[in-house]
This record gives C-alpha cells, structure tokens and sequence, in this order.
C-alpha cells in the first residue's frame, strides 16, 4: 500500500468513527494555496452541539517514524490554524466553538487497525 493509499484508508477510518458518534464531516482533503501559506486539511466535521473539529490525520504501517503524534509538531499546528481561518472565512455559518484534533491511525500489514484520537489539541 503506497503513502496516498494508507492515508486514504486513515482518513476513512476516522470519517467512520466520527460518524458514528452522530458527527457530520463537512470536507475532506480541503487544500489551500496563497498569500505565502499552503496547506490541506485532513477531514473537517461538525459535533451534534455544532462544535467544528479540524482533524489532522495521521497514519502509519509501521513504527519506524513514530507514531502519528509524533509528526504534529508546534509549527504543524500553527499551519492548521492558519488553514482553518481561511476555510472559515471560505464558508458562511456559525460554529459553536473550533478546535484542533489529531487522529493517529495504525495500519500494520496483516494486523488490526486501530485509532487513537486526541481532542483539543490546539
């Protein structure tokens, strides 16, 4: 499975346990470019409160470069929230409250795939 592939099957992974859980995803893969900032957004969804959570999906088969938490770093999370402030200011709508969330997913060849998910990290 190539880097795109695994990232897509991540990303579907936490579309999934979002939804689940009554959420909404309102985009996926948003990429902005401009004005010195470029970027994407991995999945973008609204909680039944309206709560918007930006999601930085992470995924990994193996372990060699740590896990996805590992690779979202303070400068990552200054390029999310500038990428969020150009999505909001793309859309019309009023959300509750924003905030930044980090999915890491495991996706060992021939092993189970697990999601582990932090809220609230920026």
């Amino acid at each position: 499975m190539g880097n795109n592939e695994t990232g897509r099957v991540g990303e579907d992974v936490v579309c999934d346990f979002l939804t689940d859980r009554g959420w909404t995803v309102l985009d996926r893969n948003w990429r902005y470019s401009g004005g010195g900032l470029r970027g994407e957004l991995d999945v973008i969804a609204r909680a039944p409160d309206g709560l918007l959570a930006i999601v930085e999906v992470k995924t990994r088969s193996g372990t060699a470069f740590g896990t996805g938490f590992d690779a979202v770093t303070p400068r990552k999370v200054a390029q999310l929230r500038a990428l969020t402030s150009r999505w909001l200011a793309e859309k019309e709508g009023a959300f509750a409250q924003v905030r930044i969330d980090v999915a890491s997913v495991f996706t060992p060849p021939g092993g189970p795939v697990t999601l582990e998910y932090r809220a609230g990290v920026a």
